[in-house]
């Protein structure tokens, strides 16, 4: 224990935010939005439609980051990421995402975040959307106990839904068991967009289960879950993983949040998440637990934002970067990512270092003086010297690669990003093209002269794409893109 110490004080002693004493490790807390676009938020757009005022209040507390990605531009494979420090290509799910039924995909005895955290003494927590599988069978039983899951990946407890809230069975699941089996049916409902009472497709539901009711009940058990470990546990640390349910679809913001926006039910459904952040936030304040608390908010992709609803509202929820949810371009998988650690982190500071969510388990890793074996967190790169300030050279990351719904990689390298193929590779249009003639097989764009990746040049810099098409089928043939020799 005393050696732990010693290793943590060599990162934390010193500077204007740093400890007065021996370091503790802290409580982590992570709040994963879903379907939440970086332009959503005021702290990133100024002319946002969306009033986000806790989020906003949290950013002027936190260091906020500026080119933070998600390593999918979907969800499933962003959770898996995080949760891992392993791009999900890497997996059997080549493209797309899990539906409610299909079987588990963290490998047994892969290093989790939950896994690693608890091993160090934290009493650990997942509470929301878990869209990762439950169970080995080719299709998950909800009669039959719903391991492996949540549980056996690290979690000391889970409560939360199987997969997004717009895929059946339609339940709440504690630990490895329904809270209450699905024996009813519902019918699918349209989207808002097309006049619908918010989206979601037929199948199994639970009887008292209503989609409108799902967020804040997960809001209370992850208060519910502070609150036990500051009267129960007093002092040993604990990981809460929140993952929210919203903006997703269906858009159904409850009566309090209808109207509170420019932004329609989407709008007003972001305004219901941020204030589901102002609650968690509050519970650690009046639980006394924030100066001793890391805190991250962040989404797993970007907004499913069209171009038709960006001309109905003048709202750019994906700021000005081009694509939405799912495409390959940048607002498919470029999020707010915010860090709160107060007398740590400096407050309302920012960082331009390009980081993926899958860099949380090797910055998770050194928090707690832990070090990474060669088979985990392949991906996973270590962001505590940025958050610390103590990082004083370029990119932390050799490169950073990005996958589309459809299964179309990206490699990001400096402000070049090469893209393997023509197309959004996701929702937008064009989904693919075929290469004419002498024209680009590829897209090559750079993003410090063009953000909006507007002007293609990949036939006027062969070497840049020659290059980075070698370092991303490397990293797809070596199995890791992280240093195993940092």
């Amino acid at each position: 224990m005393l050696r732990w110490c010693a290793t943590l004080a060599v990162f934390f002693l010193g500077g204007p935010f740093a400890l007065a004493g021996p370091a503790k490790a802290p409580n982590i807390v992570i709040i994963l939005a879903d379907d939440m676009g970086i332009g959503d938020l005021g702290c990133y757009n100024k002319d946002s439609k969306i009033p986000t005022p806790r989020m906003d209040r949290f950013a002027a507390q936190s260091m906020r980051f500026l080119d933070a990605h998600t390593p999918s531009a979907v969800c499933s494979p962003t959770r898996y990421g995080l949760l891992t420090g392993r791009y999900c290509w890497r997996t059997r799910l080549k493209q797309g995402v899990l539906q409610g039924y299909d079987r588990v995909l963290i490998e047994e005895g892969r290093v989790t975040l939950a896994s690693l955290l608890r091993a160090r003494g934290y009493t650990t927590a997942c509470v929301g959307k878990w869209h990762l599988g439950l169970g080995n069978a080719k299709m998950t039983d909800y009669k039959a106990k719903l391991t492996p899951g949540p549980n056996t990946a690290g979690f000391d407890y889970f409560f939360g839904i199987p997969a997004s809230l717009d895929m059946p069975p339609y339940l709440f699941v504690e630990n490895e068991r329904p809270v209450e089996e699905a024996t009813k049916t519902i019918a699918a409902s349209e989207m808002r967009r097309k006049g619908g009472e918010g989206f979601w497709r037929a199948g199994a539901i639970a009887p008292s289960f209503r989609h409108i009711d799902v967020l804040p009940r997960l809001t209370e058990k992850a208060v519910g879950f502070l609150e036990k470990q500051a009267k129960e546990a007093p002092g040993k640390p604990f990981f809460l993983y929140f993952a929210l349910t919203g903006p997703h679809t269906p858009w159904m913001p409850t009566e309090k949040f209808v109207g509170k926006s420019k932004a329609g039910f989407y709008g007003d459904f972001t305004v219901q998440v941020d204030a589901t952040v102002g609650a968690v936030l509050d519970a650690l304040d009046r639980l006394k637990l924030a100066d001793d608390t890391l805190v991250i908010v962040t989404s797993d992709n970007g907004a499913h934002w069209t171009p038709e609803d960006i001309r109905r509202y003048g709202h750019l929820a994906n700021l000005f970067y081009r694509g939405q949810k799912a495409d390959i371009w940048e607002g498919g998988h470029r999020v707010p990512f915010l860090v709160r650690w107060t007398g740590r982190i400096r407050p309302n500071s920012t960082s331009d270092q390009t980081i993926c969510l899958t860099d949380m388990l090797a910055t998770c890793a050194s928090l707690v003086g832990q070090k990474l074996p060669k088979d985990a967190g392949e991906d996973s790169y270590d962001l505590l010297p940025v958050l610390l300030g103590k990082h004083k050279g370029g990119q932390l990351r050799e490169a950073t690669v990005h996958h589309s719904s459809r299964g179309l990689f990206a490699i990001r390298q400096g402000d070049w990003v090469f893209i393997d193929g023509l197309g959004s590779g996701g929702f937008s249009a064009p989904q693919t093209e075929k290469p004419r003639p002498g024209g680009p097989t590829g897209q090559l764009y750079n993003l410090a002269r063009d953000p909006s990746q507007r002007n293609n040049v990949f036939l006027e810099n062969p070497d840049v794409v020659a290059r980075l098409r070698a370092l991303l089928q490397r990293y797809q043939q070596q199995g890791h893109s992280r240093p195993t020799n940092p």
